[in-house]
């Protein structure tokens, strides 16, 4: 079966989507319907911006989105996803592409989530840290021991997960699991702590936007990150995508329930290779490869 895996933040350059942009009629329109949309020029700033504007996540996010949707959307009669997923904000860009959300509904929420979440991090003083070469388990018993707020955000691949918290309980997670024999426990350049009880405002904002927009049958399952399972429920759709800003993104568990249930050819629709890299790490056996226009 082919799934088709749609990426979240840190996948973003400058440039992207410009060929897109200059190939494709089809792309041109829903890239200028996006900034009619969003009430700015998105597309200067992805195809000529700063990394630091691109790092914005009221950027970041949208930007992403509208790379991956639009590319599959190009891809026309060829794009035929049979089970999707996506990271984090990539699984806003999956119901868009297997046909629970229209382009104009699913970019409206992927703005107010990605607007939500900047307001939340701005609120509290909070981050993430790779933390990679240690099992799960260690790394989860630690986070509990910790007086303040850090926890398991995202489990990327076996041997490196993503914590997120306040500043001062990541830095001492990170001394602590450096003790405990990490490879690495290194904090990220992030707008603050995704995936965590810190994004609980972002939450309840997203939460009513959602529940005003309409969710449709899906043409295929989507392995969402809260579950790690295959969905087709709207209003199941619906809160998991809700919960998912405060709960972890288990992305190793949805690849391996997609493989499970006969997934066997990954195909990544989005800016990067990042995903490409994770499905080496979580199963090399599997066949995995990134979209593009002469697909």
């Amino acid at each position: 079966m082919k799934a088709y895996i749609f990426p979240g933040q840190g996948a973003q350059f400058t440039g992207m989507g410009l060929d897109l942009y200059e190939n494709s009629t089809v792309a041109q329109e829903l890239f200028e319907r996006a900034n009619d949309i969003l009430g700015f020029h998105i597309t200067d700033i992805m195809f000529e911006g700063t990394p630091e504007e691109l790092k914005e996540t009221k950027v970041t996010q949208p930007a992403i989105f509208l790379h991956s949707v639009i590319l599959a959307k190009v891809l026309g009669d060829d794009f035929k996803p049979e089970m999707v997923a996506g990271h984090s904000l990539g699984e806003l860009s999956a119901l868009v592409a297997n046909g629970v959300l229209t382009f104009e509904d699913g970019l409206r929420l992927v703005s107010k989530r990605a607007l939500a979440m900047q307001k939340a991090c701005e609120a509290q003083e909070s981050t993430m840290a790779a933390v990679l070469g240690l099992e799960d388990a260690v790394v989860e018993e630690t986070c509990a021991e910790i007086d303040g707020i850090v926890v398991a955000a995202n489990y990327n691949c076996p041997g490196q997960l993503v914590i997120s918290g306040d500043v001062a309980s990541i830095n001492k997670a990170c001394e602590l699991l450096t003790e405990k024999g990490a490879r690495r426990a290194l904090v990220l350049p992030v707008g603050g702590a995704f995936h965590s009880p810190l994004m609980e405002p972002a939450r309840e904002e997203l939460a009513a936007a959602i529940k005003e927009t309409i969710f449709s049958e899906p043409t295929c399952p989507i392995y969402q990150n809260v579950v790690a399972k295959a969905v087709t429920s709207p209003e199941e759709i619906k809160e998991n995508l809700i919960a998912q800003l405060t709960a972890p993104v288990k992305w190793t568990q949805c690849i391996q329930a997609m493989i499970a249930d006969g997934g066997t050819e990954f195909v990544e629709v989005g800016p990067g290779k990042v995903l490409q890299g994770l499905m080496r790490k979580i199963d090399r056996t599997v066949a995995a490869s990134g979209a593009s226009l002469e697909a």
